[in-house]
């Protein structure tokens, strides 16, 4: 398996681990997709109906059905619509500046209308799709991450990452995964044709079931990583789709390279980490990288060390800069990181309640956002935590959508 194709590409905010002391064009990239048709995975009677054949300059993130299961729409994390079989266009956000980045979508009972939400919660209505309230300005553990409609269309819920749901209009809360030691952050949900069941999808590819929903089968248990952002069901229920963004084309360009010497081995090794806790038999934060101790920055720099990096073994994310601005470099948050590279959370490198945690940059996209991969995460309780893949999502936005900003970019090469 190629790093690329174990990207867990979700639109899924993570819960960090606490490590001791969380609009620019990328450089140009070769993607390759091992998976034909483009990432659309089938299950039951669920059909296959097209996807994007143009290069697209941001990930495939959210995906609706239309009403008799003969066509669905897409929609990208920068809000563009894509419409596929009998699915029609009633407007999108692509172009509009965005307070937070697209990652889902829902379609009306009858097809004449659809909804967008945000990581915020922020819900964006187009057609005939009423607006029955949002999360816009309240307050997330995890952001959004996908919605679903109530079969009449006069509410909907809407997931987080965390797996918590939340209930507008008249739909209805059957159960969630909020607080759970679940492997993967959630990335989507879809409602039974009769409101009394509702389905969960984690970016690892696991299919969670509420109510009277019934489990068809997984992505995981086809592919050993699957990276799955979006689940739709068809209209008998017999049937969903995953979504799996990595494997379609996209148009990775931009002035000067970015990759450095070790961008692809750096990122190689650490995607053949992603899973679950790697060590926890042995106790509360035991782990391959180091000392049974808060992990994040112990996996970062056992990752460039595996890649040649001279880096010591550093367990706090504050040190990690320091050794960079050393001997390397650091970057501000504002510039356009590589894959390699270390975003370092919090606000500075002074000590434990302001440098809080780090992960390293799998892939940059065409429109600023970035994919991380990072160890000692969640979603999972303290001492329970994993390697996980996180995003995409852009630097401006990490507090909102991670619940940390990014305060500085360690590069692991001069």
């Amino acid at each position: 398996m190629t790093a690329l194709s174990a990207l867990i590409l979700g639109a899924a905010a993570v819960v960090w681990g606490t490590g001791p002391p969380s609009t620019a064009a990328a450089a140009p990239v070769t993607v390759t997709h091992p998976y034909p048709g483009g990432g659309i995975v089938t299950f039951g009677d669920a059909q296959n109906f097209g996807a994007p054949t143009m290069s697209l300059t941001s990930p495939i993130i959210g995906m609706a059905p239309t009403p008799d299961g003969q066509g669905y729409w897409l929609v990208a994390l920068d809000g563009g619509v894509f419409t596929y079989g009998d699915a029609g266009f009633y407007g999108s956000m692509g172009g509009t500046p965005l307070t937070q980045p697209i990652v889902g979508i829902a379609a009306t009972p009858d097809g004449k209308g659809y909804w967008l939400v945000a990581a915020d919660g922020g819900i964006f209505s187009f057609g005939d799709a009423g607006f029955y309230g949002s999360l816009g300005g309240v307050h997330l553990v995890s952001a959004v991450t996908g919605m679903a409609p109530s079969p009449d269309g006069k509410g909907y819920l809407l997931v987080a990452g965390d797996g918590g749901v939340f209930a507008f209009g008249d739909a209805t809360f059957l159960g969630s995964n909020a607080g759970k030691p679940i492997p993967g952050a959630i990335s989507g949900i879809t409602v039974t044709s009769d409101a009394k069941g509702y389905w969960m999808v984690g970016d690892d590819g696991s299919v969670y079931t509420f109510g009277n929903a019934r489990n068809l089968g997984g992505s995981s248990s086809t592919k050993p990583v699957a990276p799955v952002s979006a689940m739709a069901v068809t209209p008998d229920g017999k049937g969903y789709w995953l979504l799996e963004p990595d494997d379609w084309d996209y148009l990775f360009s931009g002035p000067s390279p970015t990759a450095t010497s070790k961008s692809a081995s750096v990122v190689a090794i650490a995607s053949e980490q992603v899973g679950p806790d790697p060590d926890i038999p042995n106790g509360a934060y035991c782990n391959p990288y180091g000392p049974c101790e808060p992990w994040c920055s112990l996996f970062v720099t056992w990752v460039w060390r595996q890649a040649g990096v001279p880096v010591p073994s550093i367990p706090f994310t504050g040190n990690l800069y320091t050794w960079a601005a050393r001997n390397t470099s650091v970057l501000p948050p504002t510039a356009l990181p590589a894959p390699g590279d270390a975003l370092l959370f919090g606000t500075g490198p002074r000590n434990t309640a302001t440098s809080l945690h780090t992960g390293i940059v799998a892939q940059v996209w065409p429109d600023g956002a970035v994919v991380t991969i990072e160890g000692d995460a969640g979603p999972a309780p303290d001492g329970s935590l994993n390697t996980v893949l996180n995003g995409p999502f852009l630097l401006k936005d990490s507090a909102s959508y991670n619940g940390f900003a990014v305060y500085a970019i360690a590069r692991p090469v001069r």
